[in-house]
């Protein structure tokens, strides 16, 4: 085997065993960043989500306030607002989804699947709990998570205690077995988002692929030249000084001398 051909060897396992490090850091930065811009994703819509309901409580509730003794309108329900925002924010991008999930909601529609159910009763054991944030397959893909808690508040108590207090146009609505017996401050439910990450990854993947194509390529530029060089200033000389000593040593004393050019080596 020639000395270039080991050299190379040499070289080519040193250049694999960097790309392969590199590859692991590259890829696993890469999925960090995904995962961290699609939670900033899924806690943007819960803010928003907390800005219409701040909205519709503090401005659109004392609007309506006069007509409920007549009829209820539930445009005038926080959790209903930010609920029908969202709802027409998944026309346009059915991947995204947001729920406030209760485990006795008045509105039928609001009521927890089992999963949601599971992170409701999380915030109910640890009391201390304001964010939960996990990953779940779904037909469209994985997706990311986060919930947080949604408490019975001051505000909620006249519609949601006993059917006796609420207003009677609430009852008409919506009927008197569901929704009530909340306790105060009792955690009741959970303001769920769900955020694919098939953007996040493809995004990934694409920056993941030009830095290992960059990479390769700038390899393969310095083997070139690691080889060039070798060549020039290693390999040839010696080989011609090689084939001099063979000469020599076979008694060919019209050998021609040895190379005088370059360092005293």
């Amino acid at each position: 085997m020639s000395l270039l051909i080991r050299i190379n060897l040499a070289l080519g396992a040193v250049f694999l065993a960097a790309a392969l490090i590199a590859g692991y850091a590259c890829r696993t930065l890469l999925e960090a960043n995904a995962q961290r811009e699609v939670f900033a994703q899924a806690g943007l819509m819960i803010d928003s989500a907390l800005a219409i309901r701040d909205y519709t409580a503090n401005e659109i509730l004392p609007l309506l306030s006069g007509r409920i003794q007549n009829e209820f309108p539930p445009q005038s329900v926080p959790f209903y607002a930010a609920t029908q925002n969202f709802l027409r924010l998944r026309e346009r991008n059915p991947e995204y989804t947001y729920k406030e999930a209760t485990l006795n909601p008045m509105n039928p529609r609001d009521r927890a699947a089992d999963w949601e159910g599971d992170i409701i009763q999380r915030f109910r054991n640890d009391a201390h709990a304001r964010e939960v944030v996990g990953v779940r397959d779904t037909p469209m893909g994985k997706s990311l998570y986060l919930a947080r808690p949604i408490r019975n508040e001051a505000g909620c108590s006249p519609c949601h205690s006993t059917p006796s207090i609420a207003p009677r146009t609430l009852i008409a609505r919506y009927g008197g077995d569901n929704g009530f017996g909340w306790q105060p401050n009792e955690v009741v439910g959970a303001q769920v988002v769900s955020v694919p990450f098939a953007s996040a990854a493809a995004n990934a993947d694409r920056a993941f692929r030009a830095f290992m194509i960059s990479l390769g390529a700038v390899f393969a530029a310095v083997f070139l030249v690691v080889n060039a060089v070798l060549y020039l200033l290693v390999v040839r000389p010696v080989s011609q000084i090689a084939r001099v000593a063979d000469r020599l040593s076979l008694g060919d004393m019209s050998a021609e001398d040895f190379p005088r050019r370059g360092a005293k080596e």
